[in-house]
């Protein structure tokens, strides 16, 4: 086959092109599948203020879409109007462009619908005596029987332009692309009811759900009652934007991206700056190639933000996108980290006393939020005796106060060699230093010199949400006993954990100069060729370099070098390295980057400085690792994604030996 280009002397004179050929290049835009007219004509149901919507198709769509609902509907003689190119009555100027919030608002869906298919718009309003059916193609009107509501009818779909039929999949395809053009319209949307039929059968229905814990419900319903059991609420609100929902577990990441829902005013979108939020609140809890799953839902002044972008509506652009990232992220970063073993007392009635404390003096409240201050909840810090647990909200986490000096020392501290005999007592070993801490437990019988390891004093009774140790097993895990039953700890990784958030807390504290990274000087500069958008941002970000510790500099207008390189680090590629951070810079906020990096190599120091394996501890020890991990953000994580606990429960223990059977 070989293409020819038309000769310069057989040129087509320039002329209008004929308004059927205008609709369906048109319409190429608006309607790609029939999942498109499935959500065109849903958008338009929920406008006109449906409460119930159902959806008929055949063939996947592409024989006969059917959107049933019972809004409001089209006068009579607005019905032809409808179909017109650019017609509607959602926005009549620029302003109630700028500020629109209905679902459509551009008045081509219908007219876009109409050019490549065989389209009927039935409809009757509410004191109408009969309804009316529109004929697309001949505009002819006649009346009809149908309750309050409209009936969109889309026979034989591209039946107008077969080229583009050729490029549909096979019904099934179609008809997932439609079910879940509608599921996404059911999560915001609680208040309304959605059925889905196919080939004259029902495939998928949700029901209404009102009232505050409707959307919870719906998203059990559209995602199932595992998402919302793996996920916790989030509530966070920055200036005039509102972000809440739900948000997964890392343990509940997926290998793809399709449980990740994100709503501005409603609409679902696809935006970047939202997917990158959100995926920068699960670094540090997430690795590899895995995906969140989370359904987010944004409020913000609809002027702030610009939903005229595209005409399939599903991406939009912010007036301040640093803002809403910066917002997305920190929502995420607060609800994920609340340890959750909290949540293990609130399981369970709690029996015992406020605060008995039998040894020194009652512990000192933390200083409470603005949040818990107006909701009238106090937070005490747990005391070596006895604990009750707050009743936890991941809105009103309080982050705990960390001494830098002190996570220094106790990094040192870790560092050193255990000691090269086993057969030493407690009394005899120095106790490593987040055992010496002020949360340290203080047993309330001393144990005897001569007394074993194994044989330390328990702890008082109590509802410590991770219990009280009782073993350890293998120089590995941590066994612990609480209400539920059985905890089992992972040791290296738990206290990896902490030692890495007691890092972070000291190197992000603001200082006279920030926050800087230990750097090395290479005794040989590496040099590389560098592309001019590298020697840039190079350039640019001089100081955004500084901080992670490094120190790049232009030997020539195509050449740069890496003069100086994390301490850590220092053994590493100097050269990729270097590249890896310019590429970050180049396409992100340096802030942000400068945190990211921070924080990879904060969590490189953490898991050498962390307790390594087969180092024998004390019950005292056990638990005040224990204790920490309750206070400790984050703390159900290791750095690399690997848990650092377990609950075994009893119905658990009872069904592995048959018990009551």
């Amino acid at each position: 086959m070989t293409f020819e280009q038309t000769p310069a002397s057989a040129r087509r004179p320039i002329r209008e092109l004929p308004d059927e050929l205008i609709s369906q290049i048109a319409a190429g835009e608006v309607v790609e599948r029939p999942a498109s007219v499935v959500r065109e004509l849903v958008d338009n149901a929920m406008d006109a203020g449906a409460r119930s919507i159902t959806l008929r198709l055949m063939g996947g769509g592409t024989r006969l879409i059917s959107v049933e609902d019972d809004g409001g509907g089209i006068a009579p003689d607005e019905l032809a109007t409808a179909l017109k190119r650019h017609a509607t009555s959602k926005i009549g100027n620029l302003d109630e462009l700028e500020s629109v919030m209905t679902m459509g608002f551009r008045g081509e869906a219908l007219a876009a619908i109409n050019s490549v298919s065989e389209l009927t718009l039935l409809s009757r309003m509410d004191g109408q005596p009969t309804a009316f059916a529109l004929d697309g193609r001949t505009g002819e009107i006649r009346p009809a029987a149908r309750a309050v509501g409209t009936t969109v009818e889309v026979k034989e779909l591209f039946f107008s332009t077969p080229a583009r039929r050729k490029f549909l999949k096979s019904d099934s395809t179609e008809l997932a692309h439609c079910i879940e053009a509608v599921r996404r319209h059911s999560l915001a949307r609680p208040d309304v009811g959605f059925a889905i039929w196919h080939e004259g059968k029902l495939v998928e229905q949700w029901r209404v759900h009102p009232g505050a814990a409707g959307l919870e419900q719906r998203l059990a319903d559209v995602l199932g009652e595992e998402f919302v059991a793996q996920s916790i609420a989030v509530d966070y609100h920055a200036g005039p934007l509102k972000v809440m929902g739900r948000a997964g577990l890392p343990d509940a990441a997926r290998s793809r991206p399709d449980h990740q829902f994100a709503y501005v005013n409603g609409r679902f979108v696809r935006d970047k700056v939202v997917m990158h939020g959100a995926r920068s609140a699960y670094e540090d809890v997430l690795h590899g190639h895995k995906q969140p799953a989370y359904a987010l839902f944004m409020e913000i002044d609809p002027t702030l933000v610009d939903v005229n972008v595209h005409p399939t509506k599903i991406e939009v652009r912010f007036r301040d996108s640093r803002a809403v990232h910066q917002a997305v992220r920190h929502a995420l970063e607060n609800a994920l980290a609340a340890p959750r073993a909290h949540q293990l007392s609130d399981e369970a009635p709690n029996t015992g006393r406020a605060f008995e404390l039998q040894n020194g003096p009652a512990p000192q409240p933390l200083p409470e939020s603005a949040a818990w201050q107006q909701s009238g909840m106090a937070f005490e810090r747990p005391g070596p005796a006895s604990f009750n647990a707050p009743a936890y909200k991941p809105a009103d986490f309080v982050r705990p106060r960390v001494d830098g000096d002190r996570a220094m020392a106790d990094l040192k501290a870790l560092w050193k060699p255990p000691e090269p005999s086993d057969d030493l007592g407690a009394h005899e070993r120095p106790s490593p230093a987040w055992l010496q801490g002020a949360h340290a437990l203080k047993p309330s019988v001393q144990a005897s010199p001569t007394a074993p390891a194994s044989e330390s004093t328990p702890l008082p009774e109590g509802d410590w949400p991770l219990g009280r140790a009782i073993a350890q097993l293998h120089g590995v895990y941590i066994l612990a006993e609480n209400k539920q039953g059985l905890v089992v700890v992972d040791m290296h990784a738990a206290h990896e954990r902490i030692v890495y958030e007691r890092l972070k807390n000291q190197l992000h504290t603001p200082g006279s100069e920030g926050p800087r990274i230990a750097s090395q000087p290479l005794l040989i500069p590496a040099t590389f060729a560098a592309h001019p958008t590298e020697v840039a941002t190079a350039e640019a970000c001089a100081e955004a370099l500084e901080q992670l510790g490094l120190e790049i500099s232009p030997l020539s207008a195509k050449t740069l070098a890496v003069r100086a390189v994390p301490t850590s680090l220092a053994q590493g590629d100097a050269v990729e390295l270097a590249r890896s951070v310019l590429a970050e810079l180049a396409q992100h906020d340096a802030s942000t980057v400068v945190q990211r990096a921070q924080n990879e190599i904060l969590a490189t120091m953490a898991c050498h400085g962390a307790v390594r394996a087969n180092r024998r501890l004390t019950l005292d020890e056990m638990n005040a690792l224990l204790r920490q991990m309750e206070e400790t953000e984050r703390s159900d994580q290791c750095n690399h994604d690997r848990p650092t606990w377990r609950q075994m429960t009893m119905r658990d223990l009872d069904a592995l030996f048959l018990r009551g059977r």
